[in-house]
């Protein structure tokens, strides 16, 4: 526990408030005084507004008329006054009377009033003030003033009152991490963490570290200075540091990259000497940093203003923190980001991050796991087979997961079912992937024609060719932004070869090559399959080398340093023929399609007549037009997994993650 309270603001607040209590009251009674000549003379010329009669003290207050208040004379009267007495907020008489006798004066005040009668002067009685309580009245007003100001303005300042620095100004360069502690565990476990076992194992060691450090140190081993946990959005890299948290029994420091970001410079720098300064006082502890790279960006890069980086004195000050001079403390730092590319490579090195675990997107085994953890809240029917939407889901991260499971229990409820049912997860999916569903969209005749024989072009390909994903679902039902959408179940593979890729090619021209072949002409509702050919042809030459006229030649920098360069690392000569070899790539796919479809042509019109009339077809429709696939492995049925969209010139695709690699 901080014992260091710093410094106590009450007693210079106290002596300030009694310095400003007796100044105000040295300046005494601001008002002028007035003789009774004086004051008769006022009233006669009717610049008397009242009169007030103190009897016990034979003294009176006067008060001027507003047009005697505003002449010049009065003026300066009202000029001179304190300005402590702003804070009066009682009537203030412009005069002070000392008149001699009470009877002598009221008889000279009717007298005048009687022989000018215009005068209109009032006169009202009351009781003197005690000199003794107004001191003591004015002495509780500063009091209450200053006490006010102490415990609203300086107390939320320096963070009082137990709501932490935060963003206060006193408290500005404080850092911002919830501390986790004996007193404020965290119910989440390595148990609720399905899948990743590799990075669990990983991590795991280092809280069997801490806790039992000497079954290492006995052996001459180090505890890891850093973790950094690399990987896609919403693969569990939050989730595995919460679960370190809740199985470590030492304190867990945890806040997000951009809490050290602030407008005022030197606040970063400062608040990483602060949370290390803290973490260290609790030795052993872990900080966890999520989205580290809000101030783990390379340095030096893209910084055009020539001043002062504020992100970059914070990552320095990290990096001195982490592996310094005269660092040596039980403090691990474990980190979270999917953008690693672009960490600075001194961040990276031995030393500070020591052990940069990948998470990758679940496997097959690993997403029935997360369906298990899932699926343990929510009322399922009895024919829920987990495995079967293990197998509808591949490219699904947990997160995926966790949102499908609670789309499928929200359409269970709208359909008002006692459980939820597999249909249930598979209409989930579908609006996920592919958006709501809108049948009443109105769809002129022609343009469904169109789209139904754009789908049908894509089931064609894909079913007659041999290593393109086999679609099983096809639909005409406006989803979403889409017309239409075909839905495809990829083989889930680590390596992809040339024919694989030019088969995947064809098929998504196949739609625009429908479009060509039947109606001879064609429409703007292929843009999302041209996008994506484009982007697959040319990773085929630039990056991957697939292509044989530029060879076994990458132009990928996986360092992310080409973001920052304006040039390009070939010549205008090969970019030149990078352009020619990715058109030549496509449009010998597109030929190929049209003479599938050509050659097809019957099958075609059969297919998509079929997906007139149902509006939704599945593989056993294609199975009675087309047979079944020779080398088509066992599939199972509804799938999931990919879609294709047409219809909208500015509609983008609708894919389903690929476990496989995307550039």
């Amino acid at each position: 526990m901080n014992n260091n309270k710093g410094f106590n603001w009450f007693f210079p607040i106290v002596i300030v408030a009694l310095f400003l209590f007796f100044f105000s009251n040295m300046n005494g009674d601001d008002t002028n005084t007035i003789d009774e000549e004086g004051f008769y003379q006022l009233m006669e010329q009717g610049k008397v507004d009242n009169v007030l009669i103190y009897k016990d003290t034979e003294k009176a207050d006067v008060f001027l008329t507003q047009a005697a208040k505003t002449e010049a004379a009065t003026k300066q009267v009202q000029q001179e006054r304190s300005p402590f007495s702003a804070f009066d907020f009682s009537p203030k008489p412009d005069y002070t009377l000392s008149f001699g006798d009470l009877q002598l004066f009221l008889q000279k005040f009717d007298t005048i009033k009687a022989e000018n009668p215009a005068v209109a002067t009032k006169k009202d009685y009351g009781i003197g003030k005690n000199p003794m309580t107004e001191l003591l009245f004015t002495a509780i007003f500063w009091i209450a003033i200053m006490a006010l100001f102490y415990f609203v303005i300086f107390r939320k300042m320096m963070g009082g009152g137990g709501g932490g620095g935060g963003g206060q100004i006193f408290s500005i360069g404080k850092s911002k991490a919830k501390l986790f502690d004996e007193k404020d565990k965290v119910n989440v476990s390595f148990k609720d963490v399905a899948g990743l076992e590799g990075a669990k194992e990983e991590v795991q060691e280092v809280v069997d570290f801490l806790k039992n450090s000497d079954k290492y140190t006995k052996l001459g081993g180090k505890i890891p200075k850093g973790v950094l946990l690399v990987g896609p959005p919403g693969t569990g890299k939050t989730l595995l540091a919460k679960a370190v948290a809740g199985e470590a029994k030492v304190p867990f420091f945890s806040l997000s990259g951009s809490d050290f970001v602030e407008m005022f410079v030197g606040v970063g720098a400062s608040r990483v000497r602060d949370l290390f300064a803290q973490a260290k006082a609790k030795s052993p502890a872990i900080i966890f940093i999520d989205e580290i790279d809000a101030i783990g960006r390379a340095r030096g890069k893209g910084n055009m203003t020539g001043g002062n980086d504020e992100r970059e004195n914070t990552l320095n000050q990290l990096l001195t923190e982490m592996d310094g001079f005269g660092t040596d403390t039980n403090v691990i730092i474990m980190a979270a980001t999917n953008r690693a590319d672009i960490l600075d490579k001194a961040l990276m090195r031995a030393g500070r991050f020591d052990r940069s675990i990948y998470v990758d997107l679940p496997e097959l085994h690993e997403r029935r796991e997360i369906f298990d953890v899932h699926l343990a809240k929510i009322k399922l029917d009895d024919n829920i087979d987990r495995d079967f939407l293990a197998k509808q889901t591949p490219g699904f991260s947990g997160a995926d997961i966790a949102n499908l499971c609670n789309e499928a229990a929200l359409i269970a409820a709208r359909n008002s079912h006692e459980s939820v049912m597999t249909q249930d997860f598979l209409d989930a999916v579908d609006r996920i992937i592919g958006g709501l569903e809108k049948k009443n969209k109105a769809i002129k005749p022609s343009e469904k024609r169109r789209v139904a024989y754009h789908e049908a072009g894509h089931a064609t390909i894909s079913w007659l060719v041999e290593h393109a994903a086999p679609l099983l679902k096809v639909t005409i039902v406006p989803r979403g932004r889409s017309l239409g959408a075909a839905w495809y179940l990829p083989e889930e593979r680590q390596l992809t070869t040339t024919e694989q890729m030019s088969d995947e090619l064809c098929a998504t021209l196949g739609g625009r090559a429908a479009e060509q072949t039947i109606f001879g002409n064609i429409s703007t509702g292929a843009l999302s399959d041209l996008e994506r050919v484009t982007k697959q042809a040319q990773a085929m030459v630039t990056i991957y080398g697939l292509n044989d006229k530029l060879g076994n030649i990458s132009y990928y920098d996986s360092s992310g340093q080409s973001e920052y360069s304006f040039g390009k690392p070939y010549s205008d000569q090969t970019a030149k023929m990078i352009d020619e070899e990715i058109s030549k790539i496509i449009e010998t796919q597109y030929q190929r399609a049209l003479q599938i479809l050509s050659d097809n042509k019957d099958k075609l019109d059969a297919l998509a007549a079929k997906l007139l009339e149902k509006e939704v077809i599945f593989r056993e429709d294609l199975e009675e037009v087309f047979g079944q696939r020779a080398w088509d492995p066992e599939l199972t049925e509804n799938p999931v997994s990919n879609a294709h969209k047409e219809g909208e010139p500015e509609g983008e695709e609708i894919i389903a993650p690929d476990s496989g690699t995307q550039i």
